[in-house]
């Protein structure tokens, strides 16, 4: 059965930084791709980062320049480096696996940045 667990997140003030991370296991086939969506209270989810094996990341418009997603294929995690927080980025942050074009998603992290 997989697992995709979530790690990181919590309060920071303006300006400052986090780090999202999640590991995804118990899967037979491999990993196509993985990444982090977030949800703001009242919103939709949308996608903050994404990077596909063996390719180059993505971001969302809003993020670029001070979020850089990463992994390590060897231990089937993602990382999310998150700088220059603002209040604009206070969500619920999922992960997401893709794993043989099925799509699984963490628990969800709350991440709250103060002004």
């Amino acid at each position: 059965q997989v697992q995709v667990v979530q790690s990181g997140g919590g309060l920071v003030q303006a300006g400052g930084s986090l780090r999202l991370s999640c590991t995804a296991s118990g899967m037979r086939s491999r990993i196509n791709g993985m990444g982090w969506y977030r949800q703001a209270p009242g919103k939709q989810r949308e996608m903050v980062a994404t990077i596909p094996t063996g390719g180059g990341p993505s971001y969302a418009g809003s993020v670029k320049g001070r979020f850089t997603i990463s992994r390590d294929n060897a231990k089937n995690t993602v990382y999310l480096q998150m700088n220059s927080l603002n209040s604009e980025d206070t969500a619920v942050y999922y992960c997401i696996a893709i794993i043989n074009y099925e799509h699984y998603w963490g628990q969800g992290t709350q991440v709250t940045v103060s002004s």
